[in-house]
């Protein structure tokens, strides 16, 4: 697995931008919650970084408690630091891909007033209502630290959104899979019916419907 390092924001920082974000999104496929960004802005003139970053990667290939771990070095190490939240019912009216797009935006614009970044590294994603220099970079969270960074930002601010949200939807188990397509998950749609912070207008719920319909005429 190739792990991430600063080659592309020093390209950056050579064409003379200063303040360069790294922007990635976490949620984008589960089945309730919000989709979450982050924007993480490093410091352009600490050699050391590198390797005080040490362990930071993609968020997909850390356990919870690494990526908490991590989450504060990302804290402590960042000029300024953007989280953006989307709720469920922007997703089922914008549809995922715009819904992701506007949570990275809020990301970007969550920096200020700290910050203003003059140059974005995005993960996949092309941000064409900013007039921000930018570039899309697929798998960027492997290779970026800044968007890894990023990454392993939303995830956190969601999975603590999610344990939270399982207090007000206990039968769920939200606190387990963070609103993902579980088996567990699965189940407790079949016993509980579908709840408000749900993506209704999902396939996995079209099933659902498909399913009680098929018990009726049974």
């Amino acid at each position: 697995m190739r792990l991430p390092d600063l080659s592309l924001e020093q390209a950056a920082w050579a064409e003379g931008y200063r303040l360069v974000a790294g922007i990635d999104e976490a949620g984008r496929g589960a089945w309730a919650g919000p989709v979450a960004a982050a924007a993480v802005v490093f410091p352009s003139n600490c050699p050391d970084l590198p390797r005080r970053l040490d362990g930071v990667r993609d968020s997909k290939t850390l356990s919870p408690r690494q990526r908490e771990r991590l989450f504060e070095i990302i804290q402590r190490e960042a000029v300024a630091i953007g989280v953006g939240m989307v709720d469920p019912d922007v997703i089922i009216r914008d549809g995922i891909a715009a819904a992701n797009r506007g949570v990275m935006r809020q990301a970007i614009l969550a920096l200020r007033p700290q910050v203003r970044p003059d140059f974005l590294l995005i993960d996949h994603v092309r941000l064409t209502q900013l007039d921000t220099p930018q570039k899309s970079i697929p798998k960027g969270d492997e290779q970026s630290f800044s968007i890894a960074a990023a990454s392993i930002v939303a995830k956190v601010a969601r999975d603590r959104l999610m344990i939270q949200m399982a207090q007000t939807y206990p039968d769920y188990g939200f606190e387990r899979h963070k609103g993902y397509g579980t088996r567990v998950h699965w189940h407790a749609l079949q016993r509980h019916g579908i709840a408000p912070v749900h993506r209704r207008t999902w396939a996995p719920f079209s099933r659902l419907q498909n399913l009680g319909e098929s018990a009726e005429s049974a």
